[in-house]
């Protein structure tokens, strides 16, 4: 399966009719958020989403054929790139954004998750009972600290009930969008589901948005869906011994470019605790514009750099524990690193070291 998307939105929403170009932006919308857990949709749901935004099938429609497509003996599962995951959510976020219903309430939260993930995580639109923690590249490896499970429910109900009853006449835009960054992320770090709450908090936050009148259909969500959650990480991370603090700046200048149309410079390496943003750039350099595989490798080699940092030498093994990654996919980056010339390589098989070129 083709890593490039064969069908250019960019290009269609700019030539369609009005029409056509809300189903392009709700369908690059849809698809671009699958980015924020690494996943890629199918060429079948590309060719899915043409035929609805030409006109040919009803969004309805849509979901059914993917539906049937994952039903049928003859459909290539990619199951270690769960590409039946990237369809059938994002047919189901293009039939949500499609919808003017919304009701602004955790149920309707909760009801979202649902609807996304019913059949492909068994708690779908179930609150978890259990804590947990993530390890994000972000933060070299630490988590952020989210709501103990025993919470969830009531700091729900006290978040919303706050912003249900907050008055937004008094302020101006610039305060508007601070509120609306601050109400976001304190959302999406209570993270009430085992799995899926990005995607559940952008498909929310673009309904609210919609709700307080504003106009947030463009191609912003699926461009920089990576750097939306990375964002909300580093809005809700602090080590105050280390002089890290939470910082919402990152996902204020989001928000103003999807409300305002402003330009700010959202970056992924930025984002990084500690990083050497000199390095950085040079990395990401290397990524061709547009090109989710080339980013996703840029950022990648980026973490491995970032974990190698205080370290003499790692190992392969001890990389792919470190950032989550298979043991051959580590080695391919460990040897491209090396023929790029970041790091070195001493010794063979299972005794090769490698070492930060300095």
């Amino acid at each position: 399966m083709s890593d490039k998307i064969p069908f250019d939105f960019d290009e269609y929403i700019r030539q369609s009719e009005p029409s056509k170009q809300k189903k392009g932006y709700i369908w690059q919308t849809a698809i671009g958020l699958q980015d924020v857990d690494g996943l890629k949709p199918s060429e079948y749901l590309i060719e899915t989403a043409k035929k609805n935004i030409d006109g040919d099938i009803t969004l309805e429609e849509a979901n059914d054929l993917i539906h049937s497509y994952y039903k049928s003996k003859t459909a290539r599962l990619d199951v270690e790139g769960r590409t039946e995951e990237a369809d059938k959510v994002s047919a189901r976020i293009a039939q949500i954004l499609s919808e003017d219903a919304f009701v602004f309430s955790p149920n309707q939260l909760i009801a979202i998750h649902r609807r996304l993930f019913d059949g492909i995580y068994p708690f779908a639109g179930v609150i978890r009972d259990y804590n947990i923690s993530k390890r994000e590249w972000v933060l070299q490896g630490k988590s952020v600290v989210y709501a103990g499970s025993d919470m969830i429910k009531d700091t729900l109900n006290y978040d919303f009930d706050l912003e249900k009853s907050f008055d937004y006449s008094a302020l101006s835009i610039d305060d508007s969008i601070k509120h609306i960054t601050g109400f976001i992320a304190n959302m999406w770090q209570i993270h009430p589901f085992g799995e899926g709450n990005t995607r559940t908090t952008a498909v929310f936050a673009i309904k609210y948005l919609r709700s307080l009148g504003f106009n947030v259909t463009n191609t912003l969500f699926a461009d920089n869906s990576w750097y939306f959650r990375n964002a909300l990480v580093r809005a809700n991370y602090a080590d105050i011994q280390n002089g890290i603090y939470e910082d919402r700046s990152f996902l204020e200048k989001f928000f103003r470019n999807l409300i305002l149309g402003e330009n700010n410079e959202l970056k992924n390496r930025y984002l990084i605790i500690g990083a050497d943003v000199s390095t950085t750039e040079k990395i990401g350099d290397n990524a061709k514009i547009g090109d989710k595989k080339s980013a996703i490798n840029a950022r990648t080699k980026q973490a491995i750099l970032d974990y190698m940092k205080d370290k003499d030498y790692v190992k392969a093994r001890d990389v792919a524990e470190a950032i989550y990654l298979k043991p051959s996919r580590t080695r391919d980056y460990l040897g491209e690193l090396v023929k790029e010339g970041w790091i070195i390589a001493e010794g063979s098989n299972r005794n090769r070291i490698y070492k930060l070129k300095k």
